[in-house]
This record gives C-alpha cells, sequence and structure tokens, in this order.
C-alpha cells in the first residue's frame, strides 16, 4: 500500500496528514459529546425544583457541581437572578453563545480539512500531468499508450485519495454540526425552564 500511495507524489502526504487530523478531530468531538451528555442529564430540573421551593443555595450548588455546559450557564444565572430581567436574559444569552462555541471548537478546521483535501489532490494530479507531459517532450513525442496510461494513473491516484478523504469528512463535519444544534436547543429550552421556575418562584 505505501509503495502504490507513493506513485501518487509528493501531496499524498499532506493528504494522509489531514486524514489523521480529521480522525482526530471527529474522535475528540465525540468524547466530549458524550461527557456532555452525560453530566448534563436532569440537571435542569433539580435546579428549577431547588428555585420553586426558595433554595437559592441549594440550586446553586447544584448547579457548580456538576461541570457541564447547563451547569455553567445556570451557575452565572443563579448568579444574577436577583438583578433586573434584562441583565438576567442578558446572562443567560451570553453564557450560552459561550457554551456553543465551546461546542463548535475545530468544526471549522474539520470543515476546512474537507474542503481543502480534494484542492490537494487536484493539485497532485495536475503536477503529476506535468510531469507526464515533460517525459512526453523530452522523448520527443514518441511513447506509446501504456507509458502515457501509467502516467496518467499516478497523476489522478492524488485527485481520488484527496476524494476518499474530504467525502468522510464532510459526512463527520455535518453530523457533527447536528449535535450541536441539538445541544443548543436542549440549552436553549434549559434556560427557558429555569425562568419559568423563577416567575412562580416570585
Amino acid at each position: 500500500m505505501i509503495a502504490f500511495l507513493s506513485k501518487g507524489g509528493i501531496l499524498v502526504g499532506p493528504i494522509l496528514f489531514c486524514s489523521v487530523l480529521a480522525l482526530a478531530i471527529f474522535l475528540e468531538r465525540l468524547i466530549r459529546f458524550a461527557r456532555v451528555r452525560l453530566r448534563g442529564f436532569d440537571l435542569v430540573e433539580r435546579v428549577a425544583r431547588y428555585v420553586r421551593t426558595g433554595d437559592d443555595n441549594g440550586a446553586l450548588d447544584a448547579a457548580r457541581e456538576n461541570n457541564s455546559p447547563m451547569g455553567r450557564i445556570l451557575t452565572h444565572a443563579l448568579e444574577v437572578k436577583d438583578q433586573d430581567r434584562e441583565t438576567l436574559e442578558t446572562v443567560i444569552v451570553h453564557s450560552t453563545d459561550e457554551e456553543v462555541r465551546e461546542l463548535s471548537r475545530y468544526l471549522q478546521a474539520l470543515a476546512t480539512i474537507g474542503s481543502m483535501a480534494p484542492l490537494l489532490g487536484l493539485l497532485g494530479t495536475v503536477l503529476g500531468m506535468i510531469k507526464a507531459f515533460m517525459v512526453i517532450q523530452q522523448m520527443g513525442g514518441k511513447v506509446n499508450a501504456a507509458v502515457l496510461a501509467g502516467g496518467i494513473w499516478e497523476a489522478m491516484l492524488t485527485t481520488a485519495l484527496g476524494l476518499a478523504v474530504a467525502l468522510p469528512t464532510m459526512v463527520a463535519h455535518s453530523y457533527l454540526i447536528s449535535r450541536v444544534d441539538r445541544y443548543e436547543a436542549q440549552l436553549k429550552d434549559g434556560t427557558v425552564t429555569f425562568i419559568k421556575a423563577l416567575k412562580r418562584q416570585s
């Protein structure tokens, strides 16, 4: 396999590096999302119960002890819950946006890899074709079909490799984006539940 890929030229290395980097990002985000789901389970309802019963200290302790995006958002919200409504909503929106940015970390890099891999493959193909035609010129145009076909398939190898890296990378990126969107919706639903609990308390 190594001998086969080495025929693709110098850009095979960068394309393979892109594939390894994309896989590392995908696995890291999957682990991160799994931890977020487990840590934030049922937190909003517990905090809301504390708030409705007037136990602000219990609510704050529960939020602080839960190392999850929802826990951090509720912690910030509870710290300003006695201030005016505009301040509370501003803090909640800012905290939610910050957590969504954290969940989206590295996803832009994944999209960049998905876009760059086929371009690297195309560049490798162009360089390979240039090299093949230079050989034809040096031989005075007297090249049989076998020699020409061999040069062309070697040149096309990088395009195929670039597409093979780009396609699963873009699928992985779309999947992770959908997960982030789902978590963002859950965070917003949680903050709505929290605000409703504050209204019932008052």
